[in-house]
């Protein structure tokens, strides 16, 4: 790894998309800290001793949430967006018809997904900025006192969503993936500050923490060996005869991931799951309050929910960025075959048939290391575990397909062809 970060800063354009994104980090922590105006954070902090839920929504946008800055609300209310978009191109035929037009269709698409983004931010700043007021943490509870924290909350996520849109396009990796990234591992100080405070109030002792040093360490390399997991499907290619020249007639394979859809739908889980959440905790109502308590961290509901969700969305972003058909139907386009399979709708049935078995076994995986953190406290003794399951696969996640980026920009600059040589 260091080996390919001291290659990628020898070449000029990779550089400067890495500094870049590097760059777009430090303006997001600096908004971070950039508070939000009539607020008391006084009342925020008590918040935090009440239940593990608000710490948890702190984890995912860096410490904003706790210091209630502009960036508060963090990058949630697009991916949701992301999410009821994903789903509405399914459903609408327009919007399908959108997604395989190319670049100009994609355009469209990420416009509309802009729009819910804004609504839903408005949302949910709005039933903030009243749920600040029901706990009297504004100095000037009025009209227009709710209606300036609300425009801030949502100009913040909307700046949050330009960012990393910005990554994206001039900096190296998936914007908004890094700023999950980056809000993540900004905490880490805060939580190892925490587990140094339990040491020396005795609350956890050196084989607690030995024993959540070697746990992390397992977690960790099963994360990488299931993100890298391949199955090999065998293609062979008939030989062809145009002109004088003889094509085809090799050997290849196509790489089927087990876990063809990354840390995205931990991502997506995690925010449908805390969306409701959070919106009940601002309703002041018995029902509301019956939701919240129902799926709050740690509870039997929550946990079987987030299980169920990751699974769902695992299948759903797989079948969304694989299609079989289409694969089968390339391979029989350029003379190819899988062999023993019959290409066309044979080898399309066998293509579902091997990703169907391999992502049940890469969506299980993953939703048993992001609900992990609630049965490690009870064997480590270590309480508000956020850096935990669902943080480790987002952080290893990300860092792993970041690099292959750099690796791939790596290999694109140093390749030669046969004219240089």
């Amino acid at each position: 790894m260091l080996d390919t970060f001291r290659a990628a800063m020898k070449i000029g354009d990779l550089r400067r998309r890495i500094f870049f994104t590097l760059w777009m980090f430090v303006v997001f922590r600096v908004g971070a800290h950039v508070p939000v105006p009539g607020i008391d954070t006084s009342v925020i902090q008590q918040l935090f001793q009440q239940g593990t839920l608000f710490g948890l929504l702190d984890l995912f946008s860096g410490g904003a949430l706790k210091a209630f800055s502009v960036f508060a609300m963090g990058i949630m209310p697009y991916i949701n967006a992301s999410i009821i978009m994903q789903l509405l191109t399914i459903v609408i035929p327009k919007f399908e018809q959108w997604a395989k037009e190319g670049t100009e269709g994609r355009r469209k698409l990420t416009q509309y997904t802009r729009y819910g983004t804004v609504a839903l931010a408005m949302i949910q700043a709005v039933g903030t900025a009243f749920y600040m007021r029901n706990l009297g943490a504004l100095y000037n509870p009025t009209a227009a006192s709710i209606a300036e924290i609300a425009l801030v909350l949502t100009a913040g996520t909307i700046f949050l969503m330009w960012l990393g849109e910005m990554i994206t396009e001039k900096g190296i990796g998936n914007g908004i993936s890094l700023i999950i990234f980056a809000g993540i591992v900004a905490r880490l100080p805060a939580g190892l500050g925490n587990i140094v405070a339990y040491l020396q109030s005795g609350r956890v002792t050196f084989a607690n923490l030995f024993a959540l040093v070697v746990i992390g360490a397992v977690v960790i390399a099963a994360v990488v060996w299931m993100l890298e997991g391949r199955r090999r499907i065998p293609v062979q290619y008939s030989k062809r005869v145009v002109g004088r020249r003889v094509y085809g007639g090799q050997s290849t394979h196509i790489p089927m991931r087990v876990n063809q859809a990354g840390v995205i739908p931990v991502i997506f889980a995690q925010s449908v799951i805390i969306f409701p959440t959070t919106i009940a905790q601002f309703i002041q109502h018995p029902w509301a309050d019956a939701v919240a308590s129902f799926l709050s961290y740690g509870t039997t509901p929550y946990t079987v929910l987030y299980f169920t969700f990751i699974v769902f969305f695992t299948y759903f972003y797989t079948a969304v960025t694989f299609n079989p058909v289409d694969v089968a139907n390339n391979i029989r386009k350029y003379g190819g075959f899988v062999p023993g399979i019959r290409p066309g709708r044979p080898t399309a049935q066998y293509l579902d048939w091997v990703l169907t078995r391999i992502t049940l076994a890469g969506a299980l995986f993953l939703a048993l290391i992001a609900v992990m953190p609630m049965f490690i406290e009870g064997v480590t003794n270590i309480p508000n575990l956020y850096f935990g399951g669902t943080a480790l696969l987002i952080v290893v996640g990300v860092a792993l397909e970041t690099m292959k980026q750099i690796e791939a920009h790596l290999l694109m600059r140093h390749y030669q062809g046969f004219m240089k040589r």
